[in-house]
């Protein structure tokens, strides 16, 4: 079991980094404005004359700014993408018998509601994708105020991930859990 996924540590880490810029530009800026650092001479302009700068300068700068703004869109298309894509699984140990389809969003009914029904869990959500040979299980756990999110770890660990493995007749289950926590006070609702 993973605790994020790949989006979420990547997203921290971006926004690490920018901060961290940010961060150092400010003190840099408000040092050199103190007159801590001597590094540029407040009284110089910022750039050498008043001429435009040549042509190809504007254009990759508006380059610059386009590729910039689609990298923007990019990221926040990916953040509404949450979900993976779910399939029918079909069992079938032999064709001239017939066969049984499962909706994957289906199985996921039963698990999700004793997961809610765990202690310190205020809502969850489960999403079964891929194929029964390569499936992935991700899970959107949110845990009430004063939920312990390492019990309720371990209850699926322990109690929960192996009946639903053994429900869908799984050896292996990938999971990604991301929790998230309840803003909501007083008791939860069913």
């Amino acid at each position: 079991m993973t605790s994020l996924n790949r989006p979420v540590r990547l997203n921290r880490w971006l926004l690490a980094v920018f901060g961290v810029l940010l961060m150092v530009a400010g003190v840099f800026a408000f040092a050199t404005h103190m007159r801590w650092l001597r590094v540029l001479d407040p009284g110089a302009p910022l750039v050498p004359g008043t001429a435009l700068p040549p042509t190809w300068v504007l254009y990759v700068v508006a380059g610059g700014a386009v590729v910039l703004g689609l990298l923007c869109l990019r990221w926040l298309l990916a953040q509404l993408a949450r979900r993976p894509k779910t399939q029918t699984w079909r069992y079938e140990t032999d064709p001239d018998r017939g066969r049984t389809e499962m909706a994957a969003d289906a199985a996921m009914l039963p698990f999700t509601e004793e997961l809610r029904a765990s202690e310190g869990v205020h809502a969850a959500r489960a999403t079964l994708a891929g194929s029964r040979a390569e499936p992935a299980l991700a899970l959107v756990v949110t845990v009430e105020q004063d939920g312990d999110p390492r019990r309720i770890r371990e209850r699926l660990a322990e109690e929960t991930l192996p009946r639903l493995r053994q429900a869908l007749d799984l050896d292996e289950l990938p999971v990604t859990i991301e929790f998230r926590f309840s803003t909501a006070r007083g008791a939860r609702t069913h």
